[in-house]
């Protein structure tokens, strides 16, 4: 049986996690074991995240084995606002070593966007080894648009999912709900947000305090419960600033859930024709200067009164695009083949 050694072992919920497991039940299907020890036999070596342990990766080097690099965006809010000394040191540390990783122990770097491939070879220059873009995927048969929920008609439900709503990235949050109530107030959509995601109880208290619209608090859920959760909302809105490849835009354009976001980081990449709707940030969206959220109404009004056909450009657009099948193509072309 051919094997791949996934590095770090990552465990949790959403993230690098949620790939992980992803990854490893695509390659059960295909006919793949899976070690997490680069000093087991393997026909490649992935590397999904920053890790410390350097050394054995480096010592796995040997010819015709590859190594590839699976990367994500940088970090880099913590340099735009104060996210506390130990936020800081975390992010820098973790932006040195995947650049260390990348530069001289990757023998192939596979970006999640063509995005995400410009900020790197900005931020740290080209490398030599081959390179490719690949998007991340999702299964189509169990994320759909068929399920047992009912979108509500007393109230449209405005839903952001993110990993965490701390750390310098609760900006989305509040533009969250700022689009909510400029739907409410000036469109006239009786609205309701529908918040995932990891938030202290003191960050809850304090923006619940200051809405104007009803917030629905479902804290960090198990992916088997992401569906469900995408088919019960009218819209989401993808609240990260410059992503690399957001998974929860993706998983909600296979249940047909359409997407408006601000046009940064890989958005366009994603959201095509009218599986939602971007729109221009209005500044800079590294500094970050405040966003146009009127514009980003508008768009978001465009879809709710026309619904139904925007949800099956969502479902088209993951379908022709971002599944699974398509992703573990990418993958094990850049693991296994010249």
């Amino acid at each position: 049986m051919p094997r791949i050694c996934i590095v770090p072992a990552v465990a949790g919920i959403g993230g690098m996690a949620s790939f992980r497991d992803k990854f490893e039940a695509g390659l059960g299907t295909r006919g793949f074991g899976v070690t997490h020890d680069p000093h087991d036999p393997s026909d490649a070596v992935l590397v999904i995240a920053g890790t410390r342990n350097l050394l054995p990766l480096w010592r796995a080097r040997r010819p015709g084995l590859r190594i590839v690099q699976r990367l994500d965006g940088l970090n880099w809010i913590h340099r735009k606002r104060n996210t506390g000394l130990r936020h800081f040191m975390r992010a820098e540390y973790g932006n040195f070593v995947l650049s260390l990783i990348r530069s001289r122990i990757a023998t192939h770097i596979l970006y999640q966007s063509e995005f995400t491939r410009r900020w790197w070879d900005d931020k740290y220059g080209k490398v030599s080894v081959p390179c490719s873009v690949v998007h991340n995927g999702v299964d189509l048969s169990e994320y759909r648009p068929d399920g047992q929920e009912v979108l509500s008609t007393e109230r449209y439900r405005l839903l952001v999912v993110e990993g965490s709503l701390g750390g310098g990235y609760d900006m989305g949050l509040e533009n969250a709900i700022r689009l909510a109530e400029v739907l409410a107030e000036t469109h006239a959509f009786p609205m309701e947000l529908m918040v995932v995601g990891k938030i202290t109880a003191g960050h809850k208290a304090a923006v619940q305090a200051r809405s104007r619209v009803p917030i629905l608090w479902a804290g960090v859920l198990p992916h088997e419960q992401i569906p469900g959760t995408d088919r019960s909302a009218h819209l989401l809105f993808s609240a990260d600033l410059n992503p690399a490849c957001p998974n929860s835009v993706i998983e909600a354009l296979a249940c047909g859930l359409p997407v408006v976001a601000f046009d940064t980081g890989a958005m366009n990449e994603l959201v095509l024709g009218d599986s939602g709707r971007l729109v221009p940030y209005g500044g800079d969206p590294w500094k970050p200067d405040q966003p146009d959220i009127p514009a980003l109404a508008v768009a978001a009004a465009e879809i709710l009164h026309d619904r139904p056909r925007f949800s099956a450009a969502a479902r088209a657009q993951a379908e022709n695009a971002l599944g699974l099948d398509r992703m573990m193509d990418g993958y094990l072309k850049a693991l296994l083949e010249d």
